[in-house]
């Protein structure tokens, strides 16, 4: 069973940078690709980017392009989210999360329903 657990998250001024990490393990993990979803209060759940194992490609959402980047430490089995130029309407709790290993062309990896396993979350909190 694949486990994935977020960290790094906390309380940061408006403009300020913040990194988090999310650590996947398990007997046999393998994934296509890994995401950042983000749920603000009082908001659904939302993408915010991804990354593909295999080359390192990543898609990041409008409001996060030029902001905020993501990389991978595949011998770790790790995944980054480094934050910069934070707004306070970037305040939410972030998850991680991972498809499983098969490549569906049909797939977008931007929707919930495209990834099979969730950390429980790190909350990011942007002060103005």
């Amino acid at each position: 069973q694949v486990q994935l657990v977020e960290s790094g998250g906390g309380l940061v001024q408006a403009g300020g940078s913040l990194r988090l990490s999310c650590a996947a393990s398990g007997r046999t993990f393998s994934s296509y690709a890994m995401a950042w979803f983000r749920q603000g209060p009082g908001k659904e759940r939302e993408f915010v980017g991804r990354i593909t194992w295999s080359g390192g490609r990543t898609y990041y959402a409008d409001s996060v392009k030029a902001r905020f980047t993501i990389s991978s430490d595949r011998a770790k089995n790790t995944v980054y989210l480094q934050m910069n130029s934070l707004k306070p309407e970037d305040t939410a709790v972030y998850y991680c999360a991972a498809t499983d290993i098969y490549y569906r062309p049909s797939y977008s990896y931007t929707q919930r329903r495209e990834y099979a396993s969730w950390g429980q979350g790190t909350q990011v909190t942007v002060s103005s």
